[in-house]
């Protein structure tokens, strides 16, 4: 099941079509798409029932909004693929390295990305999407704990990430446009292999980066236990899970991103999301 926010609008994707979902319970949920996740399991029971063709509608990519429009929490994990770790000249990690970016920054998975730097990098990475509470959860139960996953980039300015005394991650990750996730929510039952997803990105046509899920030094279930033995996971949380190389600041001489630049993330199975680089109205540095 494909799950979107169409012009602000909670809607189930079909091969038909859109269904919005408000029109068709009768107003029994309503179409707000962050409204969803605090009845994840009513809601999927009575969308498994529904009989679409009828009722669905064209969906125009321009009108998609972010699967989960207003997180709670949005954690992101860092160097959770060795070879990322490696071209970033960092040992590989024991334990996954955690920051947030601020849920202001989520956006759907069309349109422009403000360049407020000109170390602006690109990190393509599976999203998972909390379904309900998760408190304490071991790794054997995590994935019930998740309404599906969807296509993320961590797009980070680099000089910002390392200003001061110590790294300011979340501030260097966290500008307006710089977490993009989309094009919709897939639920797990849609996967062949939770564990397993190709992953890739391009700028300007050109592969960047390519690797697959499996690589992950702590898995999509690992994390979930990890992060909810610290603090409540809440539904509609958002969680980045990591990049794989290819990423602008390991390369020789490094790469970033510039207006008129675009970027795409295709994560199989779930789609793509894209991003035209424009010039910020405000630059930073």
């Amino acid at each position: 099941m494909r799950i979107a926010n169409v012009a602000g609008r909670l809607t189930v994707v079909t091969p038909a079509g859109g269904i919005d979902v408000e029109r068709a319970s009768g107003g029994r949920f309503p179409a707000d798409p962050a409204a969803v996740y605090d009845r994840w399991a009513e809601f999927t029971a009575w969308a498994a029932g529904l009989d679409g063709a009828a009722e669905a509608t064209a969906v125009d990519e321009a009108d998609l909004g972010a699967p989960s429009p207003r997180p709670a929490q949005v954690f992101a994990i860092g160097l959770n693929y060795g070879a990322h770790a490696l071209e970033a000249g960092y040992d590989i990690p024991e334990v996954p390295i955690t920051f947030t970016k601020f849920p202001t920054c989520i956006t759907g998975p069309h349109g422009e990305l403000p360049i407020v730097g000109d170390t602006v990098d690109w990190e393509v990475e599976l999203v998972a999407v909390v379904g309900r509470r998760a408190d304490h959860v071991t790794t054997d139960e995590a994935w019930s704990y998740i309404a599906g996953l969807t296509v993320g980039q961590d797009y980070s300015e680099r000089r910002v990430q390392t200003l001061g005394q110590t790294p300011q991650f979340s501030l260097g990750k966290s500008f307006p446009g710089f977490g993009p996730t989309g094009p919709w929510l897939v639920t797990l039952d849609e996967f062949d292999d939770l564990d397993d997803l190709l992953l890739e990105c391009t700028v300007n046509g050109a592969l960047m980066q390519s690797g697959r899920t499996r690589d992950m030094i702590v898995s999509v279930p690992g994390l979930i236990s990890r992060l909810s033995a610290v603090c409540p996971l809440l539904p509609g949380d958002l969680i980045f899970t990591g990049t794989p190389e290819g990423v602008g600041s390991g390369r020789t001489p490094p790469v970033y991103l510039r207006p008129g630049d675009e970027v795409v993330s295709t994560i199989e199975r779930i789609g793509a999301i894209r991003q035209r680089c424009v010039a910020a109205a405000h630059a930073f540095v």
